[in-house]
């Protein structure tokens, strides 16, 4: 079922009534009943995350289903194949949480959650997300522009790059318990890269709070690359002067480059980047030069031969 929410509404009242009263996905969403009396109450109701819309970050594209946004996901710490996630996920224990700030910034800092959820105004934007296997969706995220973080954190400067650590806790995680990847997941972005007003600090997607197997509860989402670069369920945010060696271009280093920006000239070695499936759609559509953000982004790679620097 697809639906598209009237622009009058807020993100809190658009979930779909079916959806909100599912047991199941709830039980799954939620840290468990104790959990919910921790998040503050002006952003907390239930599952709900109050959020005003952004109209300079929307789409006129119809968004994807609800139930295919969490329940056909790449989250390989709960499980390589696309449903494993949703049935694997509930495991994860969201509360309490921290994500710590360190490396070359002049305010290291370990950050609760619920301070974070409370640094800066929630946005809901709604993006597109590609991911390398050449299927993409129009998701409605809710959260603030990572830069809002890294000010707090006055980063020095000698720091060049932003590394993302993901929690590694096997017993939480069972995916982690296979050799796949090694394990913490980690991802990194240049630092105006990870500055740019798209790149977006998310707690949340579709009125509510992030679920499990979307990367709670704190991710970032950076529109214009592959969905592997938006790394999931973060506990430590390094700042660097060298450029991290993340963990697909330690599993694939001729495969999965540092930038992987979304660039229909450059093929997976195993199949093209030229065409994406839309989840939902039958017929595949052109794949747009990163992901149909050029006009934000392409300058930040002014004079990169971005098929060296994939």
């Amino acid at each position: 079922m697809s639906y598209r929410p009237d622009p009058h509404l807020l993100p809190s009242d658009i979930t779909p009534r079916e959806y909100y009263y599912d047991r199941r996905r709830f039980m799954q969403m939620a840290a468990g009943a104790t959990a919910a009396s921790l998040l503050p109450a002006p952003l907390w109701a239930g599952d709900k995350l109050a959020a005003g819309k952004s109209q300079a970050y929307t789409l006129s594209e119809e968004q994807t289903p609800y139930k295919d946004v969490t329940g056909y996901n790449n989250f390989y710490e709960f499980g390589t194949g696309k449903d494993d996630p949703a049935q694997n996920a509930h495991s994860l224990k969201t509360r309490p949480w921290t994500v710590t700030i360190e490396g070359e910034v002049h305010k290291p800092k370990t950050w609760d959650i619920d301070e974070l959820l409370k640094l800066a105004a929630m946005e809901e934007r709604v993006y597109r997300l590609r991911c390398v296997e050449a299927w993409s969706m129009v998701v409605p995220w809710i959260g603030y522009p990572l830069a809002e973080l890294i000010k707090q954190a006055e980063p020095t400067g000698n720091a060049k790059f932003v590394e993302f650590i993901s929690l590694h806790d096997p017993m939480q995680m069972p995916g982690q318990r296979s050799a796949v990847l090694e394990w913490p997941y980690n991802e990194g972005l240049r630092l105006d890269e990870a500055m740019h007003p798209l790149t977006l600090l998310t707690f949340g997607l579709y009125g509510e709070m992030l679920p499990n197997q979307n990367g709670a509860p704190i991710r970032v989402v950076v529109p214009w690359k592959y969905g592997f670069k938006s790394a999931k369920s973060i506990v430590k945010i390094r700042f660097t002067e060298q450029q991290p060696i993340t963990s697909w271009m330690k599993a694939g280093p001729s495969e999965y480059g540092f930038y992987s920006n979304v660039n229909p000239e450059v093929d997976h070695p195993r199949w093209t980047q030229a065409k994406e499936r839309r989840i939902g759609d039958f017929l595949k559509r052109p794949t747009l030069p990163f992901n149909g953000y050029a006009d934000e982004v392409a300058g930040l790679y002014t004079g990169m031969d971005l098929k060296t620097y994939f």
